[in-house]
């Protein structure tokens, strides 16, 4: 009997084994350090520093965006009723002193004109004599009186549009 150098069925697929086997080994390697580095990207953005918080942490970011979502709309809601209520405040103010009487002393007297957006409000005049003071309210709508106005008045007015 002869020495047989051929390679026989049996040795081909042990090689072949031990090749998948090498190269299942290697892919593994690869796998192993490709999610070591990934966890480690992911470990700097989660806190808590594992994968499986990354589920909590989204739950808790949506529960913050629903909580700050409700708490604009109540701000959106507390600005529209500011506003509805700064419209009816007063926002204008003329001042103008003068003297009714020219011979006498400085002047005393004033005419004071408060509106709001619309130009609704009062004017209050007070006179300054000798004998005392005299204060004097009127009505404003749409700047305009139904009482007579005098010339400081309207001018108290005119200042308070301006």
């Amino acid at each position: 009997m002869g020495y047989n150098s051929g390679i026989t069925a049996m040795q081909i697929i042990i090689i072949l084994l031990l090749i998948v086997i090498l190269a299942l080994a290697g892919l593994s390697c690869f796998l192993f350090f490709y999610y070591a580095r990934i966890n480690k990207g992911i470990n700097v953005f989660l806190e808590k520093g594992n994968i499986k918080d990354a589920r909590e942490v989204l739950f808790d970011q949506l529960s913050k965006t629903k909580e700050i979502e409700l708490n604009l709309q109540e701000l959106f809601n507390r600005i529209g009723a500011l506003e509805s209520a700064s419209r009816l405040t007063i926002q204008k103010i003329g001042v103008i002193r003068f003297n009714p009487f020219d011979a006498m002393g400085g002047n005393q007297s004033f005419s004071i004109a408060m509106l709001d957006s619309q130009n609704n409000g009062f004017v209050i005049s007070s006179l300054f004599t000798q004998d005392g003071n005299r204060v004097y309210a009127k009505p404003i709508i749409n700047s305009a009186s139904e009482h007579i106005l005098s010339k400081e008045e309207k001018e108290a007015i005119a200042r308070a549009i301006k």
